[in-house]
């Protein structure tokens, strides 16, 4: 879809460029932090214990799964590292290899509750911070 360019009531290529770029690109919205730890997946009366790669607001990766088929949604219940709590909420599969043997999965959180929310993004930004300490100290 373009925009027009009010002054000569042409397509305004910059906004079709930059969509384009757009699409090319990362599509992450949230910033990424890498953790090791282990995610409860519930589906259709099945239990799941995936590893997860990185975290962020938007969703998880689980490293070393064979992964359900894209849009598929599942039940996760996990705590953050040096957290209390527990976050429970639903996820959808957005990305897994398409190569056969490949293996991983990203999710995106669906509905993630405002205080859940809250607490994994006070969990990412204190990794954050404590990622640019390790890094001025080297």
């Amino acid at each position: 879809m373009s925009t027009e360019d009010r002054r000569q009531g042409r397509p305004d290529q910059r906004a079709d460029e930059k969509q384009a770029e757009r699409r090319k690109g990362d599509r992450r919205r949230n910033v990424r932090v890498p953790v090791n730890i282990w995610i409860e997946e519930h589906k259709d009366g099945d239990l799941y214990f995936q590893q997860a790669g990185n975290l962020s607001v938007g969703g998880v990766f689980f490293e070393r799964t064979i992964p359900h088929p894209k849009g598929t949604r599942v039940r996760l219940r996990f705590e953050l590292p040096g957290r209390e709590g527990l976050i429970e909420t639903v996820g959808e599969v957005v990305s897994a290899p398409e190569e056969p043997g490949e293996q991983g999965a990203g999710i995106r959180f669906v509905d993630l509750d405002p205080v859940e929310e809250r607490l994994i993004r006070a969990f990412v930004e204190q990794s954050l911070a404590e990622q640019d300490e390790q890094d001025e100290q080297a």
